[in-house]
């Protein structure tokens, strides 16, 4: 195996959303900003658009659009791929380019120097944003659930969460200011527990009574292959840890000056979105391995089925609401949660890290 082979197995290893989000500085990039606006409304920060979604514009001219996504080309990002590849995205009047993302990639930095008009976020990372002062916000949460999983051996016989109290478990650096701090409080694990994970599961699969941080559809499945065995899988959204992940997010004056385009791009993603977990979702999956080839059918199909088993898009407020919901209880919930173990400051005004006037709509408000 090449060098380069060799490299990527052990980042395609890696928590891919945590180690970005959380990551280095941005390197330089070739993303190019395309976002042309001719308007100047002013639009309500709360509330609910009742409206339908968007149709495509009189002008057959397509505006010229760029999503910056957190991670390589995946399973993960299918439904963007695939409204690129079907035409939903054009049939909107847009011209959508998707830009990978990788491991040094910040996002915030690209968005607010212009590389990128939208952004794949996390709900972390945008109230952290307010606090910081930087005006961007969250348009849309196109997972409902967070794949953020804890991985342990099926001889621990561990059974839920709580029995994972007291093993040592490999957890990266980022885990501190995330979900960390979540467990030490909802379960009452100890900080003596932790052990360094360096995106590699060796350490993990020598140590039966061990546990291990992971991404639902990665790191379950390179155990399978590397380890020989199925690891019991805990997704810690189904325990109470709540962000909205795999979001939409643009700078605070798109939303302000455009609001058209915001709206036609997040409708546009959400048919998208229905399209590759309910069509054929072969279209976007030949664009993921086009920008990604290393990306294999195999892992695809794994994310694709990780997804639709644990409702990580559509699943709760999503089932009613449609696809990319959000409510104001749910960021409210996930603040308070956060904020009494001090990762947020408990002045800050978390509100204005998102809007809920672009979602909402019910799922028929999507359909063809």
């Amino acid at each position: 195996m090449s060098q380069s082979r060799e490299l990527w197995r052990k980042i395609d290893l890696m928590n891919r959303r945590r180690f970005i989000q959380y990551g280095g500085l941005a390197v330089g990039s070739g993303l190019l900003a395309a976002c042309a606006s001719n308007q100047a409304n002013q639009s309500n920060q709360s509330g609910e658009q009742q409206a339908s979604p968007a149709a495509s514009p009189a002008s057959t001219e397509l505006t010229k659009i760029t999503y910056g996504t957190n991670w390589y080309a995946q399973a993960e990002h299918g439904g963007f791929y695939q409204a690129v590849a079907t035409g939903i995205y054009r049939d909107h009047g847009l011209d959508v380019t998707i830009k990978m993302g990788g491991p040094q990639v910040n996002g915030t930095q690209l968005l607010m120097g212009g590389a990128v008009d939208f952004f794949m976020g996390y709900a972390s990372d945008a109230i952290k944003a307010i606090q910081e002062e930087i005006p961007k916000i969250t348009v849309a949460a196109i997972f409902q659930k967070d794949p953020q999983v804890l991985l342990a051996h099926p001889e621990t016989g561990a059974k839920s969460l709580e029995d994972l109290k007291g093993k040592p478990i490999f957890i990266s650096a980022a885990a501190n200011n995330t979900y960390w701090p979540f467990l030490k409080a909802r379960y009452g694990f100890t900080d003596d527990q932790k052990r360094p994970y360096n995106f590699n599961p060796g350490p993990f699969l020598a140590d039966k009574e061990s546990v291990q941080q992971g991404y639902l559809s990665s790191e379950p499945l390179a155990i399978r292959k590397e380890g020989g065995f199925e690891p019991l899988v805990f997704l810690l959204a189904d325990y109470g840890y709540e962000p909205y992940s795999t979001t939409i997010e643009c700078k605070r004056e798109l939303v302000e000056q455009d609001p058209d385009l915001v709206q036609r791009f997040v409708d546009a993603s959400i048919k998208g979105w229905y399209s590759y977990l309910n069509d054929d979702p072969t279209p976007g999956n030949e664009l993921i391995k086009k920008d990604n080839p290393e990306m294999t059918d195999d892992q695809i199909k794994y994310g694709i089925e990780k997804m639709k088993e644990y409702g990580i898009v559509v699943s709760g407020d999503a089932e009613t609401k449609g696809i990319g919901a959000m409510t104001d209880e749910r960021w409210q919930s996930f603040f308070d949660t956060m904020s009494a173990q001090g990762v947020f400051g408990k002045d800050i005004d978390y509100k204005q890290a998102y809007t809920l006037q672009f979602i909402n709509k019910g799922p028929d408000a999507y359909k063809s």
